[in-house]
């Protein structure tokens, strides 16, 4: 199954330098319920989806983070199906779509890909992470603002690509 999980560009370069993405993660992937959320049969959307989902989780990050770059990233790794279990109490939690806890550690190595925002989106990403906490309490000014973030694609790397991301040598 492919999993999304979400990091910050320090997490990504303490992944890059222990080689471990770390134990009991949580991630993003296709679930049943974003399946149903989603209504669709396309993988690739569901997919995109799930990836979305994992963006949301960076940023939830960075707002966390006041020292973290404003980008978001997101890394997809494949783990076994029995791996990754989603939370059947929260299935259709709005908050949970696509949620999964990865059991087990896993390793950079397994990764397909990362995906980070570029440069050009940090100052969005700013505003975004600034304004979570009034949005989730209903600010629909702020809600506006962390919307916008989604206009942003995230840009595909190669996992050989991590240590320019990171600003670590080879």
């Amino acid at each position: 199954m492919r999993v999304y999980v979400p990091l910050t560009l320090p997490g990504l370069a303490e992944a890059y330098k222990t080689g471990d993405l770390g134990t009991g993660l949580v991630a993003y992937a296709v679930t049943p319920a974003l399946r149903e959320w989603y209504l669709s049969d396309d993988i690739e959307e569901l997919e995109y989806a799930a990836l979305n989902r994992a963006a949301m989780a960076s940023l939830r990050l960075l707002a966390a983070d006041p020292g973290a770059r404003r980008r978001r990233v997101v890394v997809a790794v494949d783990v076994p199906d029995e791996a990754a279990v989603a939370d059947p109490d929260r299935g259709l939690d709005p908050s949970a779509l696509g949620e999964v806890r990865v059991s087990g550690g896993v390793r950079l190595a397994k990764a397909a890909a990362v995906h980070v925002d570029a440069d050009d989106a940090e100052a969005d990403m700013a505003a975004a992470a600034a304004a979570l906490e009034a949005a989730d309490g209903g600010d629909d000014d702020a809600q506006f603002v962390v919307d916008g973030a989604e206009d942003h694609e995230l840009l595909w790397f190669a996992t050989q690509e991590i240590p320019n991301l990171v600003d670590l040598p080879d």
